[in-house]
């Protein structure tokens, strides 16, 4: 009995440990809750990213596909329009209204690819809550330590 009164009393230093045992627990609790809080942040993340990716694969695979065959009809609607508007002289040789709109296409094609990649460079995949709140009580226990 005389040994719960000495821990109890404040001032003594049999009192200090459980008060030190709680806070030490409840951080540890603390840091297993954000840590499960950024895992399933970052399961659904992942999940979007992957339904994301699943379909923009689709898309691109048809849109490609489109793009031929828009790209086939271009050309030889350039060769058509120069050839009947030229009868009378030489007209515009086939390969290069192949290079006419194949050029064209790719200078599109790289304007965009640059601006998606400069895009995806400021794209940041972790959770910042969850990450800034774990760097906050990773700095709080060093500074009670």
């Amino acid at each position: 009995m005389a040994d719960q009164l000495q821990q109890t009393t404040p001032g003594t230093p049999g009192s200090m440990t459980p008060l030190v045992t709680g806070i030490i627990d409840d951080l540890q609790e603390l840091i297993k809750q954000n840590l499960t809080l950024f895992k399933v942040e970052v399961r659904e993340d992942f999940k979007k990213t992957k339904e994301a990716v699943a379909s923009l694969g689709v898309g691109i695979g048809l849109a490609v596909v489109g793009a031929l065959h828009l790209t086939l009809m271009l050309v030889f609607l350039l060769w058509w329009a120069f050839d009947s508007a030229a009868r009378s002289g030489p007209g515009l040789p086939l390969w290069v209204c192949f290079a006419i709109v194949g050029g064209l296409f790719s200078g599109v094609g790289a304007a965009l690819y640059f601006k998606g990649k400069k895009k995806l460079d400021s794209f940041n995949p972790l959770p910042d809550e969850t990450a800034d709140a774990l760097k906050e009580n990773v700095q709080w226990i060093k500074n009670r330590i």
